[in-house]
């Protein structure tokens, strides 16, 4: 567990959600981690090469067709269908379909050097989420609350959001939130797509608050029969039961984003039908930090290709009409966070399960994916704005220079929230585990 903390076992058992210290004074707070669920192109995003350009339409020699999904659907090399432009005084190269959050790229810190192990969603979405391409492991929200419990007692520490529109759940669906082997109280409540955004917030119309309370207090009484530290399934129910009566009156307030002044609704474009859904969510993100929850993430995109930014048969399309629902609310929260004085301890994270070959997925004009470069960019929580850390080469093929690992971005964000990612740990099965397992190193680089 995280030794700094002074938590032992029974102290989380009996309240597992408390706020505890970190490693070291770490600048972010809370986290807010915007997924673009499918994979968006590096090349045609955040990552620009002009001499993908100048080789258009010319076969990619020695390339390896296994490297895509699609092995019999290999084309030549394609140019980006957008316009890069640069922007703020870092000079950073941004694509057209971005011109609201090109606006903040002196805030950002950008990896353009990513790369993960499979080139399969479900796998992938395991591993950026978890550090494990496999099922089963807690995800990094998990453990982020593990760590460090959150500051408000009356709202989950860890919330996800996915699409709202019916496109469905990521690949994997809720294992990419779950807790794992940890105690099922960490793991994250996602807020529903449609309907009440939390099931059972209100209580019955003819239940009073005392005769509820006279409820908890027979189940507290009926649950000390049996031993909390001895269980941790059990502590985690009581835990639910505890947090769902707390919910009913912090809950409605946090997630009344129509009580916001019209000058933020406009701000962040929930009037907008093309990103109105996206909008709520983000505002909604805001409103959660702002009132000390520990860990919120968001998917943009539901379960596959055009339902979400897996663009394999028109790649313009495809990110026109995601970065259209996206970007004028992701660059409204970072001018909100930084008005308010919250991004200096809200870390937002921006990426994908991997990146997009640079090459044309034949039968269209899409990519297909590649799991060897994809970028992802931090702001706020002590990420050191305006830097650009690795690259890819020249045609964003494959991150040649300082490559990092998904291991590698987990512990440089565990960092940032003042945590050692080799001490963060769980003991299950006889063997201590970590998010970051036997590797990961901070990339210090990105770090203010």
């Amino acid at each position: 567990m995280l030794s700094s903390a002074g938590a032992a076992t029974g102290n989380l058992a009996l309240n597992p959600m408390a706020p505890r210290s970190s490693h070291f004074a770490g600048k972010a707070k809370s986290v807010i981690w915007l997924f673009m669920n499918g994979g968006p192109s590096q090349v045609d995003t955040w990552d620009y090469k002009p001499e993908l350009a100048k080789r258009d339409g010319k076969d990619l020699e020695g390339f390896d067709k296994n490297t895509g999904f699609f092995t019999d659907q290999v084309g030549p090399l394609m140019k980006s269908p957008f316009q890069f432009a640069q922007h703020g005084q870092s000079g950073a190269w941004v694509s057209e379909i971005f011109p609201k959050m090109a606006e903040h790229v002196d805030r950002m810190a950008f990896i353009h050097s990513c790369f993960t192990k499979t080139n399969n969603h479900s796998p992938a979405l395991f591993e950026i989420n978890t550090g494990m391409s496999r099922m089963g492991f807690p995800c990094m929200g998990a453990w982020v609350t593990y760590g460090l419990g959150t500051e408000n007692q009356n709202l989950p520490g860890f919330i996800t959001m996915y699409d709202t529109l019916g496109r469905g759940l990521p690949k994997g669906h809720a294992q990419n939130w779950g807790a794992g082997f940890l105690p099922g109280v960490f793991q994250g409540t996602a807020l529903n797509a449609q309907g009440a955004p939390i099931n059972n917030l209100y209580r019955r119309e003819d239940m009073t608050d005392a005769q509820q309370l006279a409820q908890l207090d027979l189940l507290r009484q009926l649950n000390k029969r049996q031993p909390q530290s001895q269980d941790a399934d059990l502590a985690a129910r009581i835990e639910s039961f505890e947090l769902a009566y707390r919910m009913q009156m912090a809950a409605p307030d946090a997630l009344a984003i129509d009580g916001e002044p019209a000058h933020i609704r406009e701000l962040y474009g929930i009037d907008n039908p093309k990103c109105t859904h996206f909008a709520r969510q983000v505002l909604t993100a805001r409103r959660l930090v702002e009132r000390g929850v520990r860990f919120v993430q968001i998917y943009s995109g539901g379960m596959e290709n055009e339902r979400s930014w897996d663009g394999h048969a028109n790649i313009e399309q495809n990110h026109r009409q995601f970065a259209g629902e996206t970007d004028i609310p992701i660059g409204a929260l970072l001018t909100d966070l930084k008005q308010r004085g919250l991004l200096d301890s809200t870390l937002v994270i921006w990426n994908g399960e991997f990146g997009r070959l640079p090459i044309v997925q034949k039968g269209g004009t899409g990519r297909d994916h590649n799991p060897h470069a994809f970028t992802t960019w931090m702001a706020g929580g002590g990420a050191k704005g305006g830097v650009h850390y690795g690259a890819t080469d020249e045609i964003g093929h494959k991150a040649v220079t300082d490559r990092v690992s998904i291991n590698d971005l987990h512990a440089t964000i565990l960092h940032l929230l003042g945590i050692n990612h080799e001490k963060l740990t769980y003991r299950s099965s006889g063997r201590d585990f970590r998010l970051t397992d036997v590797a990961g190193r901070v990339v210090k680089e990105v770090v203010a």
